[in-house]
Parts: C-alpha cells; sequence; structure tokens
C-alpha cells in the first residue's frame, strides 16, 4: 500500500522550510551524503531567490548544517543544456556570498550542490552522479594530499574535501526498484509515493507531513494550482516537440522530393541529349530533332556544333 503525497518540490518551496519539517530534508541529505545530517538553519541568498519563471520550471534551497557546511538543494523540472554550469555557478556564488571583507581563505565554507532533474542531463546510464575535486600528478599520476599541518588546520583528510561536491540525481533514469534506502528516496522524488516497507531516514516524516490530504486549505488549493500548471506546461511541452518534428519530417520529405525530382530531371535531360547526338549523327535536321525530343531548338543546335568541332 501506498500513499499519495504531494511532489518534493512543490514540498520544498512551501513546507520544508518550516523548522518543524527539518527532519524530513535532514532524512534526504543523510541518505544522499552517507552521514547524519542537522539543519542549523534555512539561508536566503541572492542565487536562489524566486522569479515568476521559477514558480514552476526550479526550486532551491540553502541549507547550513551543524557543522557549518552549506548545501545547495536544486530541483530542475525543464532541460537546460548548461545547467553543468549553472550548478558550477550556484556553488561559486554562495561561497562568494558567505565570504565577508578581510577574511582569510581558510575560511572559505564547505559547499555540496545536490540537484535532482527531471530530465536526461548528460549521457550517462546511471541515475546518481558524485563529482568532487582532485589533483593527480602528470607525471607520477599520484594525488596531491594535504600536509599534516594542513589536515590539522582544516579538519580534513584529503584536498577533495575542501572543495564543492557536487550530486545529480536524473529521476527518469530511476527504473523504480528500490535497491537500499536512497533509492527508497529517489522512488520518492520521482513518484511522490512511499511505500509502507520503506525505512529511509525522513521518509516516515514526509508520509505524514507531505500528505496532500493533510494539507490546509490554502496550501492544498495552492498545490492544485501547481499540478495545473505542470500540466499545462508539459502539455505545451509535447506541442512544441510535436510541431517542431512535424516541421522537421516535412523539410526533410521535401528535400527528398527535390532531389529525386532534380535527379530524374538530369537523367531525361541526359537522354535527351543522347537521342538528339545519335539522330543529328544519321542526318536528322536540328529543326526534326528539337521536336522528337523536346530540346529547343537552341540546345539541339549545341549539340550540333559540338559533333562539328569534333568535340565529346
Amino acid at each position: 500500500m501506498t500513499r499519495k503525497l504531494v511532489r518534493f518540490d512543490w514540498a520544498l518551496k512551501r513546507l520544508l522550510r518550516n523548522k518543524a519539517n527539518f527532519d524530513v530534508l535532514e532524512g534526504f541529505l543523510s541518505e544522499l551524503l552517507r552521514e547524519d545530517v542537522r539543519i542549523k538553519q534555512i539561508l536566503e541568498s541572492k542565487g536562489n531567490k524566486e522569479t515568476w519563471d521559477d514558480e514552476f520550471n526550479r526550486v532551491d534551497i540553502l541549507v547550513e548544517n551543524e557543522k557549518g557546511e552549506l548545501v545547495i538543494v536544486e530541483i530542475q523540472n525543464t532541460r537546460e543544456a548548461d545547467y553543468f554550469q549553472r550548478m558550477l555557478y550556484g556553488t561559486a556564488k554562495v561561497i562568494t556570498e558567505h565570504m565577508t571583507e578581510g577574511q582569510p581563505y581558510a575560511e572559505v565554507k564547505k559547499v555540496y550542490s545536490v540537484n535532482i532533474v527531471y530530465f536526461d542531463l548528460g549521457q550517462g546510464d546511471d541515475y546518481v552522479y558524485h563529482g568532487t575535486t582532485h589533483f593527480i600528478g602528470l607525471h607520477s599520476h599520484t594525488e596531491l594530499a594535504l600536509s599534516a599541518r594542513q589536515r590539522e588546520m582544516f579538519q580534513k583528510t584529503t584536498v577533495s574535501e575542501l572543495y564543492p561536491e557536487y550530486y545529480i540525481i536524473k529521476t527518469n533514469r530511476f527504473d523504480e526498484v528500490a535497491r537500499d534506502t536512497l533509492d527508497e528516496w529517489i522512488y520518492f522524488l520521482k513518484t511522490a509515493e512511499i511505500k509502507e516497507e520503506f525505512t529511509a531516514k525522513g521518509l516516515k516524516a514526509a508520509s505524514q507531513k507531505l500528505d496532500v490530504l493533510k494539507l490546509d486549505p490554502a496550501d492544498r488549493k495552492a498545490y492544485e494550482r501547481y499540478l495545473e500548471a505542470q500540466r499545462d506546461e508539459a502539455s505545451f511541452a509535447l506541442t512544441v516537440r510535436a510541431e517542431v518534428e512535424a516541421a522537421v519530417q516535412e523539410a526533410l520529405q521535401e528535400a527528398v522530393q527535390g532531389a529525386v525530382q532534380e535527379a530524374v530531371q538530369e537523367a531525361v535531360a541526359q537522354e535527351k541529349g543522347q537521342i538528339a547526338e545519335q539522330a543529328l549523327r544519321e542526318g536528322a535536321t536540328v529543326q526534326f530533332v528539337a521536336r522528337i525530343t523536346g530540346l529547343s531548338l537552341q540546345e539541339v543546335q549545341a549539340i550540333a556544333d559540338k559533333l562539328k568541332s569534333g568535340g565529346p
């Protein structure tokens, strides 16, 4: 038995910013990052302000955990070819926004960029990707490591831990078979459903707090408007795609027909030229040859002149 819940992107925008609901987002991040995440606060940055265009296509939230690290969670519903660069820009912007003038670089905050996309981003057969920064020697092929003093100073064991980390969850690639607790969350992200046997952190809270039937009237009305907008968006995208495909197909057909017609005309003209040449060799007049082949007098005369000159 499954329970129908509100979509995670809408919940992230309307419900999960409430401190009383932090346990839902904490559960998701704990399963993804493989550590016990506790949210200290939800932050606002210039990069995650809502706009009219963002209302249905994307939503993001900036979280500070108890370790002082920053986590960007972004959900993107529509295709963006430059989304990889958007991820990079987002982390860079968050880093600079949380540095004050005169701070040493050692104070740069660790940033996690968590991206849940509902389109096929890039090429790859997996549905969860993790990106980190490593420095590898060109000659020795060994990885650059922190010194003992740096490990003590930064409380990190590797250089990559100092840099932003990126997670990409491609929901459309998920086959809806939950093999572990993270998959249980991805199942929810894709279907807005939670199965009774799921045990992932935060899902029990989500099943209670994100139940459509438990929304107050204002939230439920807002959610219904959101779903309607999503359907309109999907319908519009489908219509545009169908129109583009039809236009391409028509153009291809016209191109093929044009190429075939041109080839036929060229073959017919070549055949007429050969007939005209043979008739002229046998003594037929230019006027007669023009009449039987359909070529103009000028065209037949040009063939006759070529024969007289000994041309090929």
